[in-house]
């Protein structure tokens, strides 16, 4: 297995009543799910909660312990549809993937879920991917609960109120009969923290007992005229279930609610970066006192109208903090206002940006200016002292300028714009990765056969589409590369080419993808990248993974499944780093007469999950005294062009560059760095681009024999003497 081992760390969801947790957010939730009493869980990987699958893989020991059903599906809509078991049965269920790609591929079953309401707790764990720090498309999972009526809890980050949330959001949904929805941004996932734990429990009513009285109730079953009824449910039972609840509970806090006439209303997700904005405007300090009266809202759906009207009133004004666009929130609680006959003026993005991921300066900014406006930007007391505006720059203010421009300019010195500062470095593939030589081997045919149409897909060869290759025109989603290039299939025209990842097409581009260019005659090309795992979303195994899994079916072939849905013409490369191998399946793909659909198999085990089972291995060999050979390429800099091919055919991160130690040649000659992983494309591709001779192939021997020591001498001694000849021959010349 490749994925995170969390195997040390489990060890703490076994901690009792009044024992200390300490440790990550994902490993909390897990022992939050453990407190809560659950009969299963499933899910699918994907950052930011990718680690949390990898940590319920690593305790299934412990879930079974408790009588947890636990499975990694095979997709978010796999999962989604195991909340089924708790429409008819008062089983408490948790299912955990990335928002909001992996909503949209749950949506089906969520949406379903979410009209026939549910008996026991069903709680839908969001790793919300929103912000700088993404790798999708940008939304959010708000506008998703809204559609469906899905309750949503966005907890303050910090360990006590996420592990509160998830035993929250388990009772909320049974008093609703609804599933809730609970996002953990990318900082709740990862922060460390500490919380008072509880004991364990186990299920109340268990898988084996909704085996051994199965239940029916044709009304949760969502077909008319059952359907029809779910939609009134919704408005008349379960949206006022879920305010009694929110209410008496109080899962929506208040902060300094009655010190000033004027608040801030925000999503318990923001509130670190709220209160950080608050004190470094001497509003607020490192405690989590604040002079500004502050509504976080630990549930971000429904909103609670008496809750606003209590906050607003009295008050001149309200800043509603809310990331994104639409504004849901700043649009819901103005309509509420409205309604109430309320005369506070709320303001929300027309003082905060449309879009995009509100950190510290771009909070600071916001709330500099409603502060302003309302005159409330000098530093006030908060519990009888006095908070400090903490310099955070030592540039000398302009002595003419005021106080907030002062503050201003520091904002500015703290955070610099990048452009200026760092230059673009586009994302690529790691050292050694196997997926290079198969970009290097389309740029190759692209020389011969002339460019066509590729259409991209989600992963890790997603990478191809900057430079040096600059390859690929559309990604629509996982598994789904094949389907994209579907409306390019012309008769005798081109052939297009699709890329998809191994995860990818168990993920759904077997069917979506394969299946349906056998279906509908389809005489494209497509790639699988095979590399044993679902290496972008963390390392984890799959079908056709090699490593013998104790908890899951693996070794399952790529190539037979696709001749299993109707492909003739299948070829598997075993090794992606046989550039020649490559080039020339490739042309064949690309240039047969058979027509239908064609895949290539390129298969070579991802190198980063490599290193990290074979680094160990070679250290502890090492520390032991045993002998390790490890290779590494090289370039020997007299023979060397500089013409650089061999970096814009590869673009590996351990090609560099440096000074020719020729003083009649200008050029600089290319360089291999100590992290080269010796898989040799750098020097495949000098050979395939038909370029200098210059790189060679180096042994490094740890722990070296005595043959080793005297090979070496002896080669040494020869090196050294047919040196010494060519120096000698080359003086007779010279003369």
């Amino acid at each position: 297995m490749a994925e995170r081992s969390f195997v040390e760390e489990v060890g703490k969801l076994k901690l009792g009543a009044g024992d200390v947790f300490s440790g990550e957010g994902i490993l909390a939730v897990t022992k939050a799910l453990l407190e809560s009493g659950i009969a299963y869980v499933a899910g699918y990987q994907g950052a930011p909660i990718s680690h949390l699958m990898d940590v319920l893989a690593d305790a299934q020991d412990i879930l079974s312990e408790h009588g947890i059903r636990f499975e990694n599906s095979a997709s978010e809509a796999s999962a989604a549809a195991a909340l089924s078991a708790s429409v008819n049965y008062p089983l408490r269920g948790a299912v955990v993937f990335k928002a909001t790609v992996g909503t949209n591929v749950a949506s089906d079953a969520l949406a379903n879920l979410a009209s026939g309401g549910v008996t026991g707790g069903a709680l839908v764990i969001v790793g919300e991917d929103y912000g700088e720090g993404s790798s999708i498309m940008q939304e959010r999972s708000h506008a998703f609960a809204m559609k469906s009526q899905i309750w949503l809890l966005d907890p303050r980050p910090n360990l006590p109120c996420i592990v509160q949330a998830v035993k929250d959001g388990f009772e909320l949904s049974e008093a609703s009969h609804t599933p809730v929805m609970l996002q953990l941004r990318i900082r709740a996932c990862h922060l460390h923290g500490q919380f008072v734990a509880s004991d364990n429990r186990r299920p109340v009513f268990t898988i084996r007992d909704a085996q051994d009285a199965p239940r029916r109730d044709v009304s949760r079953i969502v077909l008319p005229p059952a359907s029809f009824v779910h939609e009134r449910e919704k408005i008349d039972e379960r949206w006022p279930a879920a305010i009694r609840f929110i209410e008496a509970r109080r899962l929506n806090e208040f902060f300094s609610a009655d010190a000033r006439d004027i608040g801030i209303a925000v999503q318990g997700g923001s509130y670190n970066t709220v209160l950080r904005a608050l004190e470094r405007l001497g509003l607020a300090d490192v405690y989590g006192e604040s002079a500004i009266p502050l509504y976080v809202m630990n549930v971000a759906y429904p909103l609670i109208d008496s809750e606003w009207e209590r906050f607003c009133a009295g008050k001149r004004a309200v800043l509603v903090i809310e990331e994104g666009q639409p504004n849901f929130i700043e649009q819901n609680a103005s309509s509420i206002l409205h309604r109430s006959g309320a005369r506070t003026t709320l303001h929300g993005k027309d003082m905060l940006p449309l879009a995009g991921e509100y950190n510290a300066a771009t909070v600071t900014k916001g709330l500099r200016a409603f502060l302003e406006r309302y005159g409330a930007l000098d530093p006030q007391p908060v519990r009888n002292k006095v908070i400090p505006v903490v310099p955070v720059s030592t540039a000398a203010p302009d002595p003419v300028a005021s106080e907030s421009t002062a503050e201003a300019a520091a904002d500015a010195d703290a955070f610099p714009p990048l452009d200026a500062n760092v230059h673009a470095r586009p994302p690529g593939f790691c050292t050694g990765c196997p997926e290079r030589p198969i970009f290097t081997a389309m740029k190759l045919v692209e020389r011969e056969l002339g460019p066509r149409h590729v259409s991209a897909d989600i992963g890790c060869h997603l990478f191809s589409i900057l430079p040096p290759f600059n390859i690929g025109a559309t990604t629509m989603g996982y598994g789904l590369g094949s389907a994209s290039a579907a409306a390019l299939n012309a008769p005798d025209g081109k052939r297009a080419i699709a890329v998809m990842g191994d995860g990818g097409f168990w993920h759904n581009g077997l069917t979506s993808g394969i299946a349906n260019a056998v279906f509908n005659r389809n005489d494209n090309l497509t790639i699988v990248v095979d590399n044993s795992y679902t290496s972008a979303t963390g390392g984890q195994d799959i079908l056709s993974s090699a490593a013998r899994n104790p908890s899951r079916s693996t070794g399952h072939a790529i190539e037979q499944a696709v001749r299993g849905v109707g492909v003739d013409w299948v070829r598997t490369v075993r090794r992606t780093y046989d550039l020649k191998a490559m080039t020339a399946t490739l042309k064949e793909a690309l240039t047969t007469t058979t027509r239908g659909p064609k895949v290539l198999v390129a298969q070579s085990e991802c190198m980063l999950n490599r290193q990290r089972r074979e680094r160990p291995r070679q250290r502890a060999a090492v520390a032991a005294g045993r002998r390790v050979v490890r290779e590494r390429f090289g370039v020997d800099a007299d023979t060397c062009t500089g013409d650089h091919s061999c970096i814009r055919l590869s673009g590996c991160p351990s090609l560099s560059i440096r000074e020719n130690p020729d003083p009649l040649r200008t050029d600089p000659v290319a360089r291999v760095l100590d992290s080269c992983v010796g898989c040799g494309l750098c020097g495949e591709v000098s050979h395939a681009a038909v370029l200098c001779p210059s790189f060679y192939r180096a042994q490094i021997v740890s722990n070296p024999t005595r043959f080793d020591r005297l090979r070496e001498r002896v080669r040494h001694a020869v090196i050294g003497w047919l040196q010494r000849r060519d120096t000698r021959r080359r003086a007779r010349f010279a003369f």
